[in-house]
Parts: structure tokens; C-alpha cells; sequence
């Protein structure tokens, strides 16, 4: 069928917008999936304590926990005032009296450090740890997130309550008959987890999270479905869709792994990057998993389409053309007797 010959001028055109739009969709896409995963996936309590829940039972995470705890109780008893000595009848004076000592630096107890250390160690390896550790997953993330999610909240530092995280602890070591457990105190420990000072930075990229999970993807199929329809070769631009989904997949998985090695490297301890590490792997996992699925859907979508294109024909059977049939000559007519004709 002849083409008209008015449509020619306009196919640069569509295939310059078509592209414009495609090209686009592809951006956004893994922007997209970034943002749905940190709002749905994050910021949701239940899929995160789901999420942070198992690492209770990794070595790294464990080590990690009671190295900090067992270094804040040691510092806690260094820094606890010893009881006075009487006075002495004829005190002598110290010669060399140190008008400012460093409590930080003076070991009160410093034969309590690897009992403590042990204690805590052994800790780690109970259900009741287990029970502390989704307890005070869930106390910060409700606290945290109550925090951004409401503009009115008092301004200050984000702190969370650690009395129902100990009274768990303390009826799941009531249960296990371990002694004393019912002497342990309950009281309103308030511990900061957020300083007051990024708070009002991570209240607005919340908000900005929030809106740009629910807009993002939907302008990114919104704007894929018209730079397919405006092309002058859909099947071409359909394949280019797939390609550039499959790349947007590929660049959000590498930036999720450069943001790992970047996160590790920042820690100013090394012993605790195997316990970050186990952290940052569990909560990106389901990033991961969007970004291969997106170069798995955008490779298997450009491979159908190039295929349908790349269909071969069928070749049509040679017709010859049917000779036309010789005439039949026609006998003259016999001569009349009476005219002799």
C-alpha cells in the first residue's frame, strides 16, 4: 500500500519525541523503584522488624552488640565515684596532685571488663536477646518515624523509652527461672537516636520520598505508553523500552552495591563492618531484587520484540503465468453447387 506522501515530513519528528519519552521512562524508572523502596519498604514497622529481625541471630551482629554494650558498662563503672577512705589523723599531702584527672581514663574496675564482656557475650546467644533486639527495633522505628511523619511534633532530639524493651526482657528471664531476674529494675530510660539537628533534613527528604514512591513510577509507565504509541516503528521503540529498563536495573543494582562499599569505608570502626555489612544487606535486599527484576523484564521484552521483528517470511510460491489457449481455427465454409462459390 503506497504510503501518503504527507506522512514523510513527520516521521523524524514522532521518532525524535518518541525517544524524548522513552529515554525518560528509562530515568525514572529506577528512581522510581528507589523511592518505593525506602517508603514502602522502610518506612513500614512491620516489614522492617520482619526485615532486621533474623540478624539477632548473626555472629557479626551479635559481637558488635556486646562489644558497645560491654564498653558503656565498663566506662559506666569507671565513671562511678568510689566510696572516700577516712581520714587519716596526719594526712600527707601528695606532692604531685592532679588538679583535673581524666575519669574517662581512669580503669576503676579493670579486672571487670572481660567478665562483663563475657556476660553480655552470653547474652547474645538467648531468646531474651532475640526479644530485646525486636523490642528496640520496633521502639526507634515507631519513634523515628512518628517524628517525620508529623510536622507538629516538639522539636529536640528523637528519644525512645527503653522501659518496655527491659520489662519484655525481664518476663522472658522470669519465664526461664533465671534467678534474680524479678529484681530487675523497669525504669524510663530515655535514649536519643536521632539528634535534633537532622531532624528537620530527614522530615523533608521524607516527604519528598513519600510523594516522588506514588508519582515516579506512574510517570514512568505513563511516559513509556507514549513514546511506544508515537513512534513511527512501535516494535523499534518497544525494543528500546526494554533496553533501557534492563540499563536502569543494572545502574540501580551497581548503586546499590557502590553504596555499600561507600557505607562500610565510612565507619570509623573496622570491627563493626561485618555487623554493618549484615545490616545493609538485609534491609537493601528487597532493592536488589527490584533491580533484577527490572533487567530481567527489560531484557525479555527488547529479546521478544527483536525477535517479532526479525521474523523471517515465508516465501510465496512461484506462479507462471498460464499460457493462453490457441485458438481453434475455423473451417471454411463448403462452396454453395448452385453458384459454384
Amino acid at each position: 500500500m503506497p504510503r501518503h506522501p504527507e506522512a514523510a515530513p513527520h516521521t523524524p519528528l514522532r521518532n525524535a519525541l518518541s525517544a524524548t519519552l522513552v529515554a525518560l521512562a528509562c530515568l525514572l524508572t529506577p528512581c522510581g523503584a528507589l523511592a518505593a523502596w525506602a517508603t514502602f519498604g522502610l518506612a513500614d514497622t512491620g516489614r522492617y522488624v520482619s526485615t532486621v529481625a533474623p540478624l539477632a541471630t548473626d555472629p557479626a551482629v551479635r559481637d558488635a552488640v556486646a562489644a558497645a554494650v560491654s564498653d558503656e558498662v565498663v566506662r559506666e563503672l569507671n565513671l562511678a565515684p568510689e566510696p572516700e577512705p577516712e581520714p587519716e589523723a596526719n594526712p600527707i599531702p601528695d606532692p604531685d596532685p592532679d588538679p583535673d584527672p581524666d575519669p574517662a581514663t581512669v580503669s576503676a574496675h579493670p579486672t571487670l571488663a572481660p567478665f562483663v564482656h563475657d556476660a553480655i557475650r552470653s547474652f547474645t546467644r538467648t531468646e531474651a536477646f532475640r526479644t530485646a533486639w525486636e523490642a528496640g527495633n520496633r521502639a526507634v522505628h515507631d519513634a523515628v518515624l512518628h517524628a517525620l511523619r508529623d510536622d507538629t511534633a516538639p522539636r529536640g532530639p528523637v528519644t525512645v523509652d527503653l522501659a518496655p524493651v527491659i520489662a519484655q526482657v525481664r518476663h522472658h528471664l522470669v519465664a526461664d527461672r533465671m534467678p534474680f531476674a524479678d529484681r530487675i529494675p523497669v525504669e524510663h530510660t530515655e535514649v536519643a537516636v536521632v539528634p535534633a539537628g537532622e531532624l528537620a533534613g530527614l522530615r523533608k527528604g521524607y516527604h519528598v520520598l513519600d510523594t516522588a514512591a506514588f508519582w515516579l513510577p506512574l510517570t514512568a509507565v505513563v511516559l513509556a505508553v507514549t513514546g511506544i504509541a508515537v513512534a513511527a516503528c512501535r516494535r523499534r521503540a518497544l525494543t528500546a523500552t526494554g533496553l533501557g529498563t534492563a540499563l536502569g536495573g543494572a545502574l540501580l543494582a551497581l548503586a546499590v552495591a557502590l553504596g555499600r562499599r561507600l557505607t562500610l569505608a565510612d565507619l570509623p570502626e573496622r570491627l563493626h563492618r561485618p555487623a554493618a555489612a549484615a545490616v545493609y544487606d538485609a534491609l537493601t535486599a528487597t532493592l536488589r531484587t527490584a533491580s533484577w527484576l527490572l533487567l530481567a523484564l527489560g531484557l525479555t521484552v527488547a529479546l521478544a520484540s527483536w525477535l517479532t521483528t526479525r521474523r523471517p517470511h515465508r516465501p510465496q510460491p512461484l506462479t507462471h503465468p498460464t499460457p493462453s489457449p490457441t485458438p481453434t481455427p475455423v473451417d471454411a465454409p463448403a462452396p454453395s453447387p448452385r453458384t459454384g462459390v
